[in-house]
């Protein structure tokens, strides 16, 4: 590696940020907070190129672009976590990528992902591979049904996967994959869904923020709510788990783990759903509802600074914003006590995540 990945930045350094999303602006807004500059680099135009100090526009394969990006950044991460492999092992060994591209791999593919969570000695829901026909009629005498098959690559908000109930027809289903690797994963009957968002340091320091209780809508984020209605036992419980899972891969940066809440025989008990290698939508409330919000908190890891306080500031509720729900922004502004966030988006498409707002008691 190019630069040692212990080393601290200073005020005027600049970051490079792989990806031009909405978690890409609002990580370059809390890095110009603390005096660091930001440098984007993605393929197509996004959100996160209004506010950042550079922006590089190549594709993730192109070698002479990323080696100009490497040589004006002192560190590199990233706002979502499909960056192709190549892209973050070849900027790996030129400076420091956090977090780093182990992790990142792992968080990649849902079988690789749980394999490695039931390694650590923590509970998932039940999974087998699936290459073909009969690895899924196999998988599902096994588990029964319902069960939900998945790519095992490329997903987010609902997309590539398909409940399979009694009666459907599981050649259909598996027709959906488009002949992508795919994993079949047993129904999880839970109470709630809760995220724990948590940052690691360089040097191994570790702070969460309260454990989120989440609600979807069409399997994208609606509306999360801090800290969640569970017991104390169990949010204790999730937070160990992210930090036995953070640790387990050398993570630096903000990490999110959304787990399940199963009850049985009225105690509660953690499924890991999946891992996200970056800020996470279930964290944004943070900006509003604590003293260091997971934008600033991941900035501080990642450059090598202490982390903030996580302490919550009232009881916390965070609304996304998605398609026409934007258009409503000058009715939310007039609201006391109601934070608006909007992400810089010109079209407000059904299911697209255009901002969020955030209330604080």
């Amino acid at each position: 590696m190019g630069a040692d990945s212990n080393a601290s930045l200073s005020p005027g350094d600049t970051i490079g940020v792989l990806g031009s999303g909405q978690l890409g602006r609002m990580l370059a807004a809390a890095a110009a907070s603390l005096g660091l500059k930001t440098h984007i680099y993605c393929p197509e135009g996004g959100p996160a190129l209004d506010v950042a100090a550079a922006s590089t526009r190549a594709a993730y394969d192109d070698d002479d672009a990323l080696a100009a990006f490497a040589k004006s950044v002192k560190r590199v991460t990233y706002e979502f976590e499909n960056v192709p492999a190549h892209t973050a092992a070849y900027l790996a060994a030129r400076l420091p990528v956090h977090p780093n591209p182990g992790a990142l791999a792992t968080a990649q593919d849902r079988l690789t992902e749980k394999t490695f969570i039931n390694g650590l000695g923590v509970a998932t829901a039940p999974f087998a591979r699936i290459d073909n026909a009969g690895d899924l009629d196999a998988a599902l005498a096994r588990l029964g049904r319902p069960a939900i098959l998945k790519t095992r690559r490329m997903g987010y908000d609902g997309k590539g996967q398909v409940m399979i109930r009694g009666g459907d027809d599981a050649g259909a289903a598996l027709a959906e994959m488009r002949g992508q690797p795919a994993i079949l994963e047993g129904f999880v009957n839970f109470r709630r869904e809760v995220s724990v968002v948590a940052a690691r340091g360089v040097d191994g320091a570790f702070a969460a923020f309260d454990i989120n209780e989440n609600e979807h809508a069409n399997h994208i984020l609606s509306v999360t709510r801090a800290p969640a209605d569970v017991s104390a036992a169990t949010a204790d419980a999730a937070v160990a788990t992210a930090r036995k899972i953070a640790d387990a891969l050398g993570y630096v940066g903000v990490i999110a783990v959304e787990m399940f809440v199963v009850v049985d025989n009225g105690v509660e008990k953690l499924v890991v759903n999946e891992i996200a290698p970056r800020v996470h939508n279930s964290g944004h409330w943070t900006i509003d509802g604590a003293e260091t919000s997971q934008f600033e908190q991941h900035i501080r890891a990642i450059a090598g600074w202490p982390l903030g306080s996580p302490k919550i500031l009232g009881r916390v509720e965070m609304r996304n914003l998605i398609g026409a729900d934007v258009l409503r922004w000058r009715e939310l502004l007039a609201e006391p006590g109601t934070r608006v966030h909007l992400y810089g988006k010109r079209e407000a498409r059904e299911g697209r995540k255009m901002g969020h707002v955030t209330r604080v008691e």
